[in-house]
Formats: C-alpha cells, sequence, structure tokens
C-alpha cells in the first residue's frame, strides 16, 4: 500500500543515539530527571509527502527495551508523584466512602426467577445471584466474580447469558484487558461446570431455545468480531460448524435474542451501515434469512412482536423513523411507516411489550420517553422535574409486562431505578444509589448554557457546582469532552465527582460535534472531513466558560478519554494557553499512523469515521489535525497520560510516542507524566476499589497542580 523507507540522512544520528539510555535521577531533594526514548528514525512516504517517526520503534511490544521504557516512565511517574502518597490515600478513602459497599441491585424478573447481583464491603466484583417465586425465596449465588478473579490482576466478565429453560448459564471471562474471552457454561442445577469451555472468542454469546446450543463469535487478527459458530454441548468445539463469516473488514458482527425469545438476531454492522439475519430460535440447526441486504449507508434494527418486526432506521430519515414488516415475508417492498421521521427528533432506541411501543428519543440535547399504546394508538411522554438530566433503558427482560423500567439520574441527583406503568402513567421509585458522608443535593446547582462555534452554531455545556459560587473569573473548573462516533456524553451523577466540587471546583461537559446530543446531523458535522469543528467548539466552549466569568485558564484544567484523548491531543496543540493542565486518557493521538496500517484492531471499520488515509484528501485532512503529527517546540500545559498495555481499541504505543515527542519538543518546564496499567487494556483498572485508586492519583495530580492541599 505504502514504501516505508529509511532516509540516510538520519544514518548518522541512529549511529550516535543507537544504545537505550535514561537521564540519572537525582539522588538529591531536586525533581528527577524523566526518561528520553532513544531515536530511531523512521519514515514513511505518501502522495508525495515525507512523514518521520523517531518514536516508531516503540510498537515492538516483544523489543525488552519498550517494556523498559514503559517501566522507566512508570518510575518517574511514581517518582514525581511520590510526594502525594498520603493526599491519594485520602482522596481514595474519601471515595470510598461516600459509596455503599455492601449493597443490592434491583432484582428483575425473568421467567419465574428474581435476578439481581449485589456487592460486599471489601470485595472488587459483583456476585450474581437469583430468587425463584419472589424476593422473600432463599437466595441461589450463579457467580461470584470475585472467587474466579482469585490471583488475577484483572478480571472483566464479558457475556452472562441465561437459558431459555434458567436451568444452564454461560459466561465469558478475560483475565488481562486484551477483550480475548473464554466460554464457560455452568450448570445451574448441580452448581457444575461442563466440559464444554471454548477460548479465544469475543463476547458474543446467545442461547436457541432447545436449551443445549449457544451461538458464539470469534474475531480475526485485528480483533474484529467476523464468525459466527454453533455449539450443543457435549460435542467438541472442534467440530463446531461455522454458521457465517463476515469477509469485509468494515464490518462487525453480533449475535442477540429478540425479547419475545422467537427469534435469533445476526447484527453486521460498520459505522455507517447495517444487515440482519434472522432465524427462529427453536431452530437453531436452520438458516439464517437476510431481512434486508446491506444498502450503504442504511442502519437498522429489529425488534419482534406478534406477526411483525418493528424495524428502525435511517434509511430517508436521518434522525431515524420506525417502520412495521410482517414477519412472513419482511422484504423492504412490505414495509410500512409506523412513526415518521423528524428533523427535531432523534429515536436512539426502542423498546416492544406486548401492549405498547417505547421509544427513547432525544429532542434539543434533551432525552424522552415516548410511549405509544399499540391497541389505541394513544401516546404520551413521561414528564420528569429537572431542566438537565438523563434517562435511560434499564433491565426489561419481560415481553408480556406493562410495566417499563427506566434509570433516571442528573448531575446531582444519583442514578435511580423506576418502574413505569404504561397503562395508568404512575411511576415506582424502586432505588435511588445511596451517597454516604450525607450528600445533600440542595447543596449544589446544575445548569446548562450555550457557545458560540466559529461558524454560529450552538454549543451546550452542562454544569455543576456548589451553591454560591461568584462568576469572578477565579473558580476551578475541569472541562470534560468525546465528540466521536455520534456517542452522547449526557449529564450523570457520580459520587466521584463530589471530591471536585466539595473543593470549589465547577464541573462541566461540552456536548461538541462529532457527539449525538443534539441529533444525527449533530454527529455527522463533527466527522470525516468535518472533524476539526470537534476541536473548535470544544474551544469555543474553553473560551466561553473564561468569558462568562466561570474561571480563568489558570484554573482551568480538561480531561478526556480514547477518542475523547484525540480532542484533548488536537486541542492542547491547537491552543496549550487554556488549560492550566490536561489528563488524556488511553488517548488515540497517533491517527494518521494508526489508520495506515489495517492489521490493527479497528482502523478498516473505522474509515467511515476518519476517513480512509490513502485517499488522498483524508491523508491531508488527518495529518492537519493528528495530535502526534502536530506536535510543536513550543509550551503546554501540565500532562498526565495513561495507557493499558493490552489496549486493543488504542495501542498503548500511541500515548507512549505522544509522550515521548512532547518530551523532545516542549519548551516548558511543566510535569509530563505517562502511566501505564502493564495488566490491562482499554479501561483500566478491573476492580472496583483499584479504579478508585487509579481516579484518586488523577485527582492528585490535578490538585498538585493547582496548589489544593487537602
Amino acid at each position: 500500500m505504502r514504501k516505508r523507507i529509511l532516509l540516510s540522512i538520519f544514518i548518522l544520528s541512529t549511529i550516535i543515539l543507537s544504545g537505550f539510555s535514561f537521564l540519572t535521577v537525582s539522588c538529591t531533594k531536586q525533581p528527577p530527571e524523566p526518561p528520553v526514548a532513544k531515536i530511531v528514525p523512521w519514515a514513511d512516504t505518501m502522495f508525495g509527502d515525507i512523514r518521520t517517526d523517531n518514536y516508531y520503534w516503540l510498537r515492538e511490544r516483544e523489543n525488552p527495551e519498550v517494556i523498559d521504557y514503559l517501566t522507566a516512565e512508570n518510575n518517574y511517574t511514581n517518582e514525581i508523584m511520590g510526594h502525594s502518597k498520603a493526599f491519594q490515600k485520602k482522596l481514595y478513602e474519601e471515595m470510598v466512602g461516600r459509596i455503599k459497599e455492601t449493597d443490592l441491585s434491583v432484582p428483575y424478573k425473568m421467567g419465574e426467577y428474581f435476578y439481581y447481583s449485589k456487592t460486599e464491603e471489601g470485595k472488587q466484583y459483583n456476585i450474581y445471584c437469583r430468587k425463584k417465586g419472589s424476593l422473600d425465596a432463599d437466595e441461589e449465588i450463579l457467580l461470584d466474580a470475585n472467587l474466579l478473579a482469585t490471583g488475577k490482576s484483572y478480571f472483566d466478565l464479558g457475556t452472562y447469558e441465561i437459558s431459555t429453560n434458567q436451568n444452564l448459564l454461560a459466561y465469558s471471562v478475560d483475565n488481562n484487558g486484551s477483550e480475548e474471552y473464554t466460554i464457560f457454561i455452568k450448570d445451574l442445577t448441580t452448581g457444575e461446570l461442563l466440559n464444554d469451555s471454548i477460548p479465544k472468542t469475543s463476547d458474543g454469546i446467545e442461547w436457541a431455545n432447545d436449551n443445549k446450543t449457544i451461538f458464539y463469535t470469534t474475531f480475526d487478527h485485528t480483533k474484529r468480531p467476523d464468525k459466527l459458530w454453533r455449539h450443543e454441548l457435549g460435542t467438541d468445539i472442534s467440530t463446531d460448524p461455522m454458521i457465517f463469516h463476515e469477509k469485509d473488514e468494515k464490518y462487525f458482527l453480533y449475535i442477540s435474542k429478540t425479547k419475545s425469545k422467537k427469534y435469533l438476531g445476526l447484527y453486521l454492522e460498520s459505522k455507517m451501515t447495517s444487515e440482519i439475519r434472522y432465524l427462529k430460535a427453536d431452530n437453531p440447526t436452520g438458516k439464517f434469512r437476510v431481512l434486508n441486504p446491506r444498502e450503504q449507508g442504511v442502519e437498522y434494527s429489529v425488534y419482534h412482536h406478534g406477526d411483525n418486526f418493528y424495524i428502525k432506521t435511517n434509511e430517508n430519515a436521518k434522525n431515524f423513523k420506525i417502520i412495521t414488516a410482517p414477519t412472513r415475508n419482511p422484504a423492504k417492498k412490505y414495509w410500512k411507516d409506523f412513526v415518521s421521521h423528524s428533523d427535531t427528533v432523534k429515536i436512539d432506541n426502542v423498546e416492544v411489550f406486548r401492549n405498547h411501543l417505547v421509544l427513547f428519543e432525544r429532542i434539543n440535547g434533551l432525552k424522552q420517553i415516548h410511549i405509544i399504546n399499540l391497541k389505541n394508538k394513544s401516546e404520551h411522554y413521561i414528564e420528569f422535574p429537572e431542566p438537565v438530566y438523563s434517562v435511560y433503558n434499564s433491565t426489561n427482560k419481560e415481553f408480556n409486562t406493562d410495566i417499563l423500567r427506566f434509570s433516571y439520574y442528573s448531575l446531582i441527583t444519583p442514578k435511580s431505578i423506576y418502574d413505569y406503568n404504561l397503562n395508568d402513567k404512575s411511576r415506582e421509585l424502586l432505588k435511588q444509589t445511596e451517597v454516604l458522608g450525607g450528600y445533600d443535593p440542595k447543596q449544589y446547582q446544575s445548569e446548562r448554557i450555550f457557545a458560540t462555534a466559529s461558524d454560529g452554531s450552538k454549543i451546550p455545556i452542562s454544569l455543576v457546582y456548589k451553591k454560591g459560587i461568584e462568576k469572578n473569573g477565579n473558580n476551578f473548573l475541569w472541562l470534560y469532552g468525546y465528540g466521536s462516533y455520534g456517542a452522547s456524553m449526557d449529564p450523570y451523577f457520580s459520587s466521584r465527582r463530589l471530591t471536585l466540587l466539595d473543593r470549589g471546583f465547577i464541573y462541566a461537559i461540552a456536548h461538541i460535534r462529532g457527539g449525538g446530543e443534539m441529533g444525527r446531523y449533530w454527529y455527522e458535522e463533527g466527522k470525516l472531513l468535518n472533524k476539526k469543528n470537534t476541536f473548535t467548539d470544544f474551544i469555543a466552549c474553553a473560551e466561553h466558560l473564561v468569558n462568562k466569568g466561570y474561571t480563568n485558564s489558570e484554573k482551568m484544567v480538561t480531561s478526556g478519554g480514547s477518542a475523547g484523548g484525540l480532542l484533548i491531543g488536537a486541542v492542547l496543540n491547537m491552543r496549550p494557553d487554556l488549560f492550566k493542565a490536561a489528563i488524556a486518557g488511553v488517548p488515540f493521538v497517533d491517527v494518521l499512523t494508526t489508520m495506515l496500517d489495517s492489521t490493527i484492531p479497528l482502523t478498516v471499520t473505522e474509515f467511515e469515521e476518519w476517513g480512509n488515509p490513502t485517499e488522498e484528501k483524508y491523508y491531508w485532512y488527518i495529518k492537519s489535525y493528528s495530535p502526534y503529527d502536530n506536535v510543536e517546540k513550543k509550551a503546554y500545559p501540565n500532562i498526565l497520560i495513561t495507557a493499558g498495555l493490552n489496549d486493543p481499541r488504542v495501542q498503548y504505543w500511541e500515548p507512549a510516542k505522544w509522550t515521548a515527542k512532547l518530551r523532545s519538543l516542549k519548551t516548558d518546564n511543566n510535569l509530563l507524566l505517562l502511566k501505564t496499567n502493564m495488566g490491562a487494556g482499554h479501561g483500566g483498572a478491573s476492580g472496583r476499589y483499584d479504579y478508585l485508586k487509579e481516579k484518586a492519583f488523577e485527582y492528585a495530580f490535578i490538585f498538585d497542580i493547582l496548589g489544593i492541599k487537602n
């Protein structure tokens, strides 16, 4: 696809700088010198452009020098932050002190059982349980994740699926953060594991209705789920038939079952296009049928109800609409509109019950729940008490019910689980997450304001702070953003955030383009050749917060993770003067190099998000904003960068290379720290206590920069 050449001009410098060395650490009270990555010149040429990369060698995962470098960076970070250990411990204990360590989730009904999970004080992971017949029945522990995680530094429970007769449990486990799972089958009547373990799978599992057949997915060399397999319990997995192979590298493959339990759905999805194949769940050896062949740019999802499928699609409906199709022949010529498209209302999600269709919509950036009675066609919306909030679909396993369960929260209201009667419109609060330590929501205030982007677009900003704060330009402010994939960063409650608010911080979420907060249009105006809108929107939000007296650049910090780390990297290149400090979590910062390498996870499928840089127009556009390619010799704010050695989504070398290049070029004396979790992946620490220790470290970094001592 492209030539890779070493420029002869660098040969001499390679010889001089060969060998792996670090600046010595002072034994005095002077701060230690940071590690210096060796320079190994590497070059790439395309479209007449010679792009050099002195740190390309950090991609060599098996090279001991790479591990040495990451370890040295970790040691440097630990030494720099060593003085804050007592403060980190205090912050950690403060955050733990707000959570109810021994707690129960709200049970949900499935058949004759009530399922729930619980946590116990001092234990990192959930314990999964059920009761038969009523909540007063004896508890049956199905799976204790703490036992499964014993002796492991990382543990992730992937899929957790109960068989139709509820006598078997299929679950999957990842023990290093690579997102490579092993499937296990547990007999819930005996408590024994069957001999049907299946290694090297993605996390998709679904049961057929015969209670002896499972469908599961595996991935290709880029970790793309591309194959669907069928396994009958008790048979040799080497004889499992492959049911489907998706060869197009843009598409991911998923398996699911309708709520009615009548159909299995094989979902084939790229970033812009989808295709669904379906099979009656009573006939696992049958052939999956195509519901509607893939058409570029057309997305759809399917929900079963009686003799019809309800289909959510964006065909000629950018914000999506709902159509119906008969199950006997759901070809497009039989499709009928049921809920029309709206330019101002985006349909995010759908729940289908026996008598009702429930639409989770987004209107002017706020989420709404729209109820349609399928018998009499009457409609209504659920009302909510706050001007800034979030509402999500909760666990709704039962089809034959008139009760909808949803989650509600805001920047000041903890997560609240409700059961809502779809007929009489009554609601019952089942549980609100308890915040220990005397939390009083009346002491806090939230609001939504709008910044004006360079093209005149109004960018929403959600804010929360303790009442009494004055807009005198002298407040600490933490600005967070994401802005990619159409993902919406809706206002949410976090007890950890109280650690900031109670120390005088304003916390702000910038709802920038590239996200989906304001509808599908909002997303499309922040992707491909419109991607820079994401960054300039964020800058406009930061400037607006300063201009309106919420903060100043010496007291404003920022953070973002993954594609949000790309946001942070791009913004710091463009306007490093706006922020005192920044945290970039597992940041996608080496965009051009990654998108030119189709051998690593996510690259090909994300051509529809960022563009394919083998096409000249995308090459130059991506290069113009890619954070790694645009590091310059200038001053940057204090920066903490995190990475996961086993991360398949953003490879560890992206943050490592970015750190090395920043070190070599930045002209300031501000802190630059790289912290790599050597035993985890994209999400960092897996245990709930370990996760809070990571947050305490990040808060301590920011507080140290801002001079907050307690």
